[in-house]
């Protein structure tokens, strides 16, 4: 059976005059695009320009909502009243549809940031409360998911749409959640290590740990970072692997649960 898998990469994470990453470039990359809605990075303007390039090269779109810290890059963990935290989800998708549709194009998936997306792979309630918040705004949008982590027990318990999702460049624990960065080999930086793994763990079916540890795993689409020095190298070199394992890369689609 042929395996298919989507490409996707956090976007318009830049601010005002300053830039971050070649998002032009990785637009003719991967499959679907993950656009910041202001808090953690990103603006009006910034969103609007990414919304409309990804539109132009068929990509699709989804909302990357993170917590408002410009300072650090939705990177630091921070303490919020669940309702407050849906309101914040709300708020970040609400925009996001807006410039879509401005652009000619709809939201089809939405991805937590950063510090968030680490709290809600850990803590189910956490996660719960950002997703149902997400489908209180667009019930039939698909949240993507750490795969195998709190992030996927959330969805599944709230029935909707899901894509479970590996890292190329990031190391795994042997629970599934992300090495931290601040630990050495957190962040991998060689494109060909990178594109070797990701192969491999479509293959197995299975994130692959920093121990070695295979963890049994749905895989649906493939993170591939925009924010690092050799973001787009990995890129390509993951797309060219995948393809010449034979491995399909498309969209994934809205039959996904």
């Amino acid at each position: 059976m042929t395996k298919t898998v989507d490409l996707n990469a956090d976007m318009g994470e830049g601010f005002g005059p300053w830039s971050m990453g070649d998002d032009a470039a990785l637009l003719n990359v991967v499959t679907s695009a993950n656009i910041a809605c202001g808090f953690h990075a990103g603006d009006w303007d910034v969103m609007a320009r990414i919304m409309r390039a990804a539109v132009e090269q068929g990509v699709g779109l989804g909302a990357h909502p993170g917590f408002a810290d410009l300072q650090g890059f939705g990177r630091r963990r921070m303490q919020l009243p669940h309702d407050s935290l849906a309101n914040m989800i709300r708020y970040q998708l609400g925009a996001a549809q807006a410039m879509a549709r401005a652009a000619g194009g709809e939201i089809r998936h939405l991805k937590l940031h950063g510090a968030l997306a680490n709290m809600a792979a850990e803590n189910s309630a956490l996660a719960l409360a950002c997703y149902a918040a997400a489908l209180s705004v667009a019930p039939q949008i698909i949240i993507v998911v750490l795969a195998g982590t709190a992030q996927q027990t959330a969805a599944q318990q709230l029935g909707c749409k899901t894509a479970c999702e590996i890292f190329a460049d990031r190391a795994y624990n042997d629970d599934a959640t992300l090495v931290d960065r601040s630990l050495p080999g957190a962040v991998i930086h060689d494109p060909e290590t990178a594109a070797k793994r990701v192969v491999e763990m479509i293959q197995a079916g299975a994130i692959i740990a920093k121990s070695g540890t295979h963890i049994p795993s749905r895989i649906d689409t493939i993170c591939l970072h925009g924010d690092t020095p050799c973001a787009l190298d990995i890129a390509r070199h993951c797309k060219t692997a995948l393809e010449t394992a034979g491995i399909v890369i498309s969209q994934f689609d809205y039959a996904l649960t």
